[in-house]
């Protein structure tokens, strides 16, 4: 098993793995990038972006493999598809271990960002791959002129629900309030949808069918009736979990596990920051992911350097 030193190891080659990797790169560390699987993170995976200042339309794959070629223009290393064993924080250097090696490094930037929810109701694993998806993108294709249903409000929920109409017969956006929490301008696309219909002031209660989803058990929170709706699909889009399991513990998180930083993106443990959707932060967008990666590669090529001015 070979053995690596860095300046800097970076967890997650998303938006803000690749934004932290350019700044630290620049900023003369030596800096690698180790992700779990291929790189580009969640956005390799929307059919486009409107939002990234500068791109006006994007697909989120192109968009991601500019800033991976950004980022190859100043030496970054790269380990994508690295199974994890365990990572050290708190040792000096920092030591990540993979199948593939041990990585030491004088500062670590996390950025392994963070997944979609689960509904937690009964048939919703079971069906997992048989009418249960957290990607519009990915198996969109697979429903054409059927009927799925997209549970959430927020832009994610939203967004995707309009791309599946690309190939649905029929969108159904199951909210558990009265009005939706994606921005306006989503809101009102939505709304000029035909294919689109709102279930308002209700949740799923359980996902059935045979070998296939073929319903869905739906109650209204405010009155209680309990309904079941023909759906061949389901995609939650409820909210997000931060990628923390090689890292519980060790630093402090808040209740649902997002890690805690200052304003500079440092972690309660001395040379480890965290940035982008792993992080306890008020929007998660490709360009606040971007934004922290630049922040924490700055403070932790100081911390670097403070370091080696040390040990001189």
């Amino acid at each position: 098993m070979e053995t690596y030193d860095f300046d800097v190891v970076i967890l997650g080659g998303g938006p803000a793995g690749f934004s932290a990797a350019l700044y630290s790169a620049r900023g003369a560390a030596s800096t690698a990038i180790i992700d779990v699987s291929m790189l580009g993170g969640q956005p390799s995976n929307y059919l486009e972006l409107e939002n990234y200042p500068g791109m006006k339309k994007i697909g989120g794959f192109d968009l991601m493999e500019k800033f991976e070629e950004h980022a190859d223009m100043f030496g970054v290393q790269k380990f994508p598809m690295q199974e994890i064993e365990s990572v050290d924080l708190v040792s000096n250097p920092k030591v990540i271990t993979t199948k593939e090696g041990i990585f030491k490094a004088k500062s670590v930037i996390i950025a392994t960002g963070a997944k979609p929810m689960k509904l937690g109701v009964k048939g919703e694993l079971e069906y997992i791959g048989r009418g249960v998806s957290y990607c519009a993108v990915c198996d969109g294709s697979f429903y054409q002129d059927k009927v799925v249903a997209v549970v959430g409000g927020g832009n994610s929920a939203v967004e995707e629900a309009m791309y599946l109409t690309k190939f649905a017969s029929k969108v159904y956006i199951i909210h558990r309030r009265d009005e939706l929490r994606a921005d306006k301008i989503i809101q009102e696309r939505a709304f000029k949808n035909d294919k689109i219909e709102f279930v308002w002031d209700s949740v799923v209660e359980e996902i059935c069918g045979e070998d296939l989803v073929s319903y869905i058990v739906i109650k209204n929170v405010k009155t209680n009736d309990v309904t079941n709706l023909k759906t061949d699909g389901v995609f939650p889009y409820i909210g997000m979990l931060p990628n923390v399991d090689n890292i519980n513990g060790q630093i402090k998180q808040d209740a649902r596990g997002f890690i805690l930083t200052d304003e500079t993106m440092k972690t309660s443990l001395d040379g480890v920051y965290a940035v982008g959707d792993v992080r306890n932060t008020p929007l998660r967008q490709v360009i606040t992911a971007a934004s922290d990666g630049a922040i924490g590669a700055v403070y932790a090529t100081k911390y670097v350097q403070a370091q080696k001015e040390v040990a001189v």
